[in-house]
This record gives structure tokens, sequence and C-alpha cells, in this order.
């Protein structure tokens, strides 16, 4: 059997999810990503497949570079021609970027040493429509820079993120080790300006990244005391943080596989 790893994307608007959702019951099963794209190995293989990401991202949520492996049991095929192969079978809001063979014990999930998401923020009067999908427009906000990258300096290390995990988080840990936590601003396409967090870490508490996001902007919206991110990040208590930014500005933008081995 060959493992065969994916480089993903996806526009996550009209998607439950990334992880299948089969229907017990016998209905329709909710649309995800994994389920789209383990229909397209099951037309190309013509047998079921089992499809492993390296992470889940809720509804609404997107990615561009989503990692995810499987085996094939066909040895004629090029590990490369998968991309167009299964691109071939797939909607237009899930594309396969790239596809390599790797070894056989390479499992996308446990073998990620960390993993890169960035949040974009559209602000401002109004929000352009192109971006409407994509960032979360909050108006009459001018973000401060310096600020921002003062509140998310704390954001390094081995921390306890526990006033950054939603309810019903299910994480033996709340401990999680960050690499980088910065803001900076980026032009789209069309030159407006947008806001953009990007943070690294081991791993991510259930929607610790929208939290942390929340709480940022919030804390610069109000020109919070320079240290009221660190008292929220060492309180430990989720009621003490911002709200919860809303899922279509969150991208899963890179998935490291060469950086250092940490706890889950």
């Amino acid at each position: 059997m060959r493992n065969i790893l994916l480089k993903v994307s996806y526009d996550g608007t009209d998607f439950c999810g990334w992880q299948r959702q089969d229907d017990l019951n016998g209905g329709e099963a909710e649309r995800t990503v994994q389920g789209e794209i383990e229909k397209a190995l099951f037309k190309v293989h013509k047998q079921k497949i089992n499809l492993y990401g390296s992470g889940r991202t809720d509804s609404g949520v997107h990615a561009y570079g989503q990692a995810a492996n499987f085996y094939s049991p066909v040895e004629s095929i090029p590990a490369a021609n998968y991309v167009r192969a299964l691109n071939a079978f797939l909607p237009d809001d899930v594309r396969i970027l790239e596809a390599s063979e790797v070894g056989e014990d390479f499992n996308s999930r446990k073998n990620a040493t960390s993993r890169v998401y960035r949040y974009f923020i559209s602000f401002g009067d109004a929000v352009s429509a192109n971006n409407s999908r994509f960032t979360w427009f909050v108006p009459k906000y001018t973000p401060n820079l310096e600020r921002l990258n003062h509140f998310s300096s704390c954001l390094r290390g081995e921390l306890d993120c526990a006033s950054f995990a939603a309810s019903g988080d299910d994480s033996v840990s709340t401990n999680r080790y960050i690499d980088d936590a910065h803001f900076f601003i980026q032009k789209d396409l069309w030159g407006n300006d947008l806001l953009v967090f990007q943070i690294e870490a081991n791993a991510f508490l259930w929607k610790m990244v929208r939290t942390l996001t929340g709480t940022l902007v919030n804390l610069d919206k109000t020109a919070a005391a320079p240290d009221s991110m660190e008292k929220i990040l060492n309180v430990k208590d989720r009621t003490k943080a911002g709200v919860t930014a809303p899922p279509q500005g969150l991208f899963l933008y890179q998935i490291k596989f060469d950086g250092i081995r940490r706890h889950a």
C-alpha cells in the first residue's frame, strides 16, 4: 500500500467542518470536506479509501494548507497525478494543491509538529463584497498594530490556554506550545487593507484561535491597559476573555512536519 500525502485548500462556507459526519439514522450525511474527498477517492479507486487529516476545522472555517494522507492500493498512478485525478471529481470549493508519496508510517496528524492559522479582518466603513465570505468585518475600527502586537507578545512558549477554550472542549490538557503570534497588514487583490492575525502552535483548543482574535481586537478597540492580555491568560477563566470571532475569517494556513515534536 502506498501512502499519499495531500495538500488541500477549501472554502469552508458551505461545509459542516472538515470531519466526516455519517448519519447514523440512515439519512443524508452532513456535507464535510473529508467526506467530499473520500467520495472522490472512491471514484478513483473503485473502493472505500479512508482519509486522515492533520486536524479538524469547524463549520465555516477555510483552509489554504490542510494536510491529509490516505493509503492507495494502486501502484500505477504517479503520486503527483492525484492532484488532477481527485480535482476532476471534487466540487469547486475543495481543491487538491499537491500530492506526494510518503513513508508507510507517516500520519498527517501524528507527524505534524506545528499548525499555522491566519485570521483575516476587514475594517473601516464597509467590507468589500469580495471579502465578505473570508473576513470578519469590524466596522469603525482602525487597528493599532503596535498595541495589538504588544498584547499578543505574551503568547509564546508553553502556556495554559484555558481562558481561550470553548465550553465543551474535551482536550485532556489545556496546555499548548505557541511558537509565534503576531499581527500584520496585508493588501487584498483589490488594494484594500486587511488586518491579519497569524499564530503557530503545536495544536489548538476548540475555537482557541477565534477566541484569541476576538479578545485581542477588543483590547485594541478599547485601548486596554498594556498588561490586560497577560492577566486574561493567567487567570485561566474563559469568562474573562472576549468574544469568539466568527468562523469565516479563519484559515488553516500551513501544516509543518519539520519542527520539534511536542505534546498533543
